[in-house]
């Protein structure tokens, strides 16, 4: 087929005098359906972990800055994101809305580019898949947290790079060329926003054997090989993060491989389920527990690869879109089946924002399955399509609209949490938190009590807020036996040695104080609080000299540290050490 051939097929968009005819209106309903829904984001505020990755982060609001977005750990492995975070920083500060609304409307402008690529596959009811997709609730959870950017600005690329690789086929050598460098281009902006877009060089092969009827072609292999590259860079930097740096290991990472192909299994059907019926979403899932030992315990995952085994036996045939549908969606979802550590999955194995970019495929399937059973049913199946297309759109209109409440705070969102998984620790921790903000300690001791009693593993950090509350009314008895139990769980956390060591000086262990703070350098002798305690517990101790060195080592290690800076002065140092003066 032609080049002007293709661009006339009625799988493109019409020619650009008849947009606003048709295709722009559709686009607008798309687009206000999609920020009407969404509505309630515009009074939202900052949830769980936003503030790790913005409100507090060092890259967004100092001290860091843009250059340690790219060169530094604390961008994770979304510079991308981190970036535009600190673009709309820069412009907005931290009011969340902006926040907000940029991933409203970078999820609307997916809506609209997923469109546009099923129309390049030809797909039938293409708005319609595109419109489940944008509308559905399980997308809430990505759409309604800000720190979930990483998911819609990703898709957003990713459905740019697909788009323009499918317009390498049959074009001119040189249009092909820049089409591929764009499509490649997009692709790294992709993967630097979330490199759970990995799969995307797979995603391409469904797309070019759906394309080709006579199959794919092995010297393919020399136009994918770069999106190759680029995955498998990314694949291995993601995996090393995930254990290294966000801390993927430990006892809750230990599954067994018969555990983990469990795992797997019930993961395709859950998030199956929750596309056919968006019942009891919950922002944590119940983490399961899996018995290898048990034979059933895998017929989930037995059941999924026979049948993405009898759909390619019959690829060929009417079933053909499912199997295009049904492969996209579990290599999709390859990167979160429980396969690799991802630190998520220490408080459940599933969560709705995994399923972002692979719930496309069965949306899609079941749009055109609802124009492929009105044609068999009416002849004139226009209006039959419309009537079932918009009777389901209300009905996800509706669930999403309702969805969406339960992300106006963190406080609601715990709640909700609470309300249908009774047994998340991570919910109560939270709350616990939010109390203690809000100077409640015996409402936040409740909480972490409760999260302490779910959890069959201790929580470090949970007994360390729990220690922290019993601090706060000055319980330090109490304070000092959690924080024991939360050193025995992390010996290395230096806030619950230093804060134990001050319980200890409260109740008068005062050598017991000093080898906490001594046993707090040596996992870590550049801590700056650490020195600045050790040198004023020398100074109420009248040891003045070794209070000097302490603090002396913490203006050092901190030169804006006002407070040990004035310790100093007291003790009759009027000139600092070269480097530690006053700026």
């Amino acid at each position: 087929m032609s080049s002007k051939a293709r661009r006339k097929s009625k799988s493109d968009f019409p020619p650009a005098q008849d947009l606003w005819q048709g295709q722009w209106w559709w686009t607008a309903i798309l687009v206000a359906t999609i920020v009407l829904v969404y509505h309630r984001m515009w009074h939202a505020s900052f949830i769980w972990d936003d503030n790790e990755h913005l409100v507090q982060n060092p890259c967004i609001v100092g001290p860091l800055g843009f250059k340690d977005i790219w060169t530094s750990s604390r961008a994770f492995y979304y510079p991308l994101v981190l970036t535009s975070f600190w673009v709309l920083y820069k412009l907005v500060g931290l009011n969340p809305l902006p926040f907000h609304l940029l991933n409203v409307f970078i999820h609307a402008a997916s809506a609209v580019l997923l469109w546009r690529v099923l129309r390049k596959l030809g797909a039938r009811a293409a708005w319609l898949g595109a419109a489940l997709w944008a509308l559905h609730p399980v997308m809430v959870q990505s759409v309604a947290w800000i720190t979930e950017l990483k998911n819609t600005q990703s898709c957003f690329f990713y459905l740019l790079s697909i788009l323009f690789f499918l317009k390498t086929d049959n074009e001119k050598p040189r249009q092909r060329h820049v089409y591929l460098g764009l499509s490649l281009l997009f692709f790294a902006m992709s993967i630097t926003s979330k490199s759970a877009t990995a799969m995307l060089p797979a995603v391409l092969v469904l797309c070019l054997w759906w394309q080709r009827r006579s199959g794919f072609r092995w010297r393919d292999l020399t136009v994918i090989f770069p999106f190759l590259l680029i995955s498998a860079v990314a694949s291995g930097w993601t995996v090393w993060e995930q254990r290294f740096h966000s801390g993927a290991l430990g006892v809750e990472f230990s599954q067994t491989w018969p555990e983990r192909l469990i795992i797997a299994g019930r993961d395709i059907w859950f998030y199956l389920s929750k596309l056919f019926w968006p019942n009891s979403l919950v922002f944590i899932y119940p983490r399961w527990n899996v018995d290898p030992t048990k034979l059933a315990s895998f017929l989930p995952l037995l059941a999924a690869l026979g049948g993405l085994v009898l759909l390619w036996w019959k690829r060929n045939g009417p079933l053909r879109p499912v199997f295009l549908a049904a492969a996209y969606f579990v290599l999709s979802l390859f990167p979160v089946l429980s396969f690799f550590n991802v630190y998520f999955f220490r408080y459940s194995f599933v969560s709705d924002h995994f399923q972002y970019l692979a719930a496309m495929g069965p949306l899609a399937l079941i749009a055109s399955g609802i124009a492929v059973g009105a044609a068999f049913l009416k002849k004139n199946s226009s209006e039959l399509q419309t009537a079932i297309g918009a009777a389901l759109l209300v009905i996800l209109t509706t669930l999403t609209w309702r969805q969406t409440r339960n992300y106006a705070d963190a406080k609601s969102l715990y709640r909700a949490t609470i309300e249908k998984n009774p047994n998340c620790w991570l919910a109560y921790n939270n709350l616990g938190a939010i109390s203690f903000q809000e100077q409640r300690w015996d409402e936040a001791i409740s909480c972490y009590e409760k999260a302490r009693a779910i959890e069959p593993y201790p929580i470090p950090e949970t007994l360390h807020n729990l220690g922290n509350s019993f601090f706060a009314k000055n319980d330090f008895a109490q304070a000092i036996g959690v924080y024991q139990a939360a050193l025995r769980a992390r010996p290395d956390d230096i806030k619950a040695r230093n804060n134990l060591a001050i319980s200890l000086i409260a109740t008068g262990n005062i050598n017991q104080a000093i080898e906490q703070f001594a046993e707090a350098l040596r996992f870590d002798s550049n801590d700056p609080d650490t020195h600045y305690n050790l040198g004023l517990l020398f100074i109420q101790l009248g040891r003045p000299e070794e209070a000097l060195a302490h603090l002396t080592e913490a203006v050092r290690l901190k030169p804006d540290y006002e407070k040990a800076k004035q310790k100093l002065r007291a003790l009759g140092v009027s000139v600092l050490p070269r480097g530690l003066q006053d700026q």
